[in-house]
């Protein structure tokens, strides 16, 4: 009798053995699978726009990447996505100054400075902006920012338009201009890039930031030697979803920016687009070769997502530091 049970707990051992190894095959299948999924999926909806997209650049009277007007149902297709990627990438741009540093100050804030409770309160308050939806920062931005930022566009063409991006030269015209897109979507994109960047900073290692104070560093010595080398993947990780937001946001940007054909460095005034704000104007209207022409433009800026995307991993993997190795 002795003698079975130590045979009896080995077989139960070697049952929860291959029931482990059973249960990691599972998940490594799927996990995998899922992987292989997200790339089928990526390369179908590549495969859709690039064929689309190929049926209206074989009829293109102007040049794709030059052309100012769109017109593609007209006798002679015209179309051209000069001012949708400027238009893109400066109102992103300026979002993304404007947020990044603050989103950054906002979750040191919340994560090292702020007693308990108040870095609580604050955090569901971010949370509960990342939710607002799209519709919601647009009808604000037309009905309040809009006016407000008269003032301040006139302030900033008076004693900056020697800078030549602040000059306004069109006199009297409404804020409904790049510059107060950027900063709409800079209100937008605050709320998720301080999420996650307050939670990548509650992950730094308590006894890094123990011995940076028993050495005599300040807090703020030891936010910058401890947190902030360990949170830098974070920080370019948050700032990349933020940036995908921006450079696709749709219903905001239609609603607050006055569109015209026109490519202008004066920031303060009126004109320009954005590759999703003239797919979501123009779609509905469209004649078929139309639509394959903002298909187009949509492939054009799945592209772009992606190479943003892309140097930010090259980043993070060629730099070390990055990593939080060594923090």
């Amino acid at each position: 009798m002795t003698s079975s049970a130590p045979a009896d707990t080995a077989g139960r051992a070697g049952r929860s053995r291959r029931d482990s190894r059973f249960g990691d095959k599972v998940f490594f299948n799927f996990s995998r699978g899922s992987g292989i999924l997200l790339l089928v999926i990526m390369a179908a909806i590549a495969g859709f726009l690039a064929y689309r997209s190929a049926l209206a650049l074989g009829k293109n009277q102007g040049n794709f990447f030059t052309t100012f007007e769109w017109a593609p149902d007209g006798v002679k297709p015209v179309f051209g996505i000069a001012v949708l990627t400027f238009g893109t990438l400066v109102s992103a741009l300026i979002a993304m100054l404007i947020a990044v540093p603050v989103a950054v100050g906002i979750a040191l804030f919340i994560s090292h400075y702020a007693p308990r409770r108040i870095a609580q309160p604050f955090a569901y308050l971010v949370d509960l902006l990342a939710a607002v939806p799209s519709i919601v920062y647009g009808l604000w931005g037309v009905l309040f920012l809009v006016p407000h930022m008269e003032g301040l566009t006139s302030w900033l063409n008076e004693y900056l338009g020697w800078t030549y991006l602040f000059d306004q030269t069109k006199n009297g015209a409404p804020a409904r201009n790049l510059f107060t897109v950027g900063i709409l979507l800079a209100i937008m994109i605050l709320p998720i890039i301080t999420a996650v960047t307050r939670e990548v900073f509650r992950q730094v290692p308590r006894m890094h930031e123990e011995a940076a104070l028993a050495l005599g560093a300040t807090r703020w010595e030891m936010v910058r030697t401890a947190v902030l080398p360990f949170g830098r993947p974070g920080i370019i990780s948050a700032s990349m979803l933020g940036l995908g937001r921006a450079l696709g946001e749709t219903i905001a940007v239609a609603i607050v920016l006055s569109s015209s054909p026109t490519l202008s460095l004066h920031l303060l005034d009126p004109g320009g687009g954005t590759f999703a704000q003239n797919i979501a104007l123009k779609f509905n209207e469209a004649q078929p070769f139309g639509r394959d022409a903002l298909m187009a433009s949509g492939l054009v800026l799945f592209v772009i997502t992606l190479l943003v995307n892309g140097a930010a991993r090259m980043i993070i993997a060629r730099r070390k530091e990055y990593s939080g190795a060594n923090a």
